[in-house]
């Protein structure tokens, strides 16, 4: 599968939706409309996935135990809360920024002319 960018990543550790919908509501930022829905599409995978990291991590705040769960919950579980422990609020952060990025996109889609 090949590896998939998104908007903004590398450029810093914090996120760029506001950049981004600002260019694309002064008509600065024009993406493909193949290319567009794509980036939507992984970007709207990547929002379920965060969201339920989110679930996850509100599970743990609230009961913070193991015991009792499925092996695949806990799995998740410890996976999650170690991800918030090497960057705390990451994945709320994520989480609010993204929908930005699918806005800015939705915005910047145009049907291109090819040469």
């Amino acid at each position: 599968m090949p590896e998939r960018h998104v908007l903004g990543a590398g450029l810093s550790d914090e996120f760029a939706g506001e950049i981004f919908l600002t260019l694309a509501n002064e008509g600065r930022l024009v993406v493909a409309s193949e290319e567009a829905d794509s980036l939507i599409a992984g970007l709207e995978e990547t929002i379920a996935i965060l969201n339920e990291r989110l679930n996850v991590l509100d599970l743990w705040r609230r009961a913070p135990r193991l015991d009792g769960r499925p092996s695949a919950v806990s799995g998740a579980v410890v996976d999650t809360v170690f991800a918030d422990q090497l960057c705390p609020g990451r994945i709320e952060r994520a989480a609010r920024e993204l929908p930005k990025y699918v806005a800015a996109l939705r915005l910047a889609r145009r049907e291109l002319a090819v040469d």
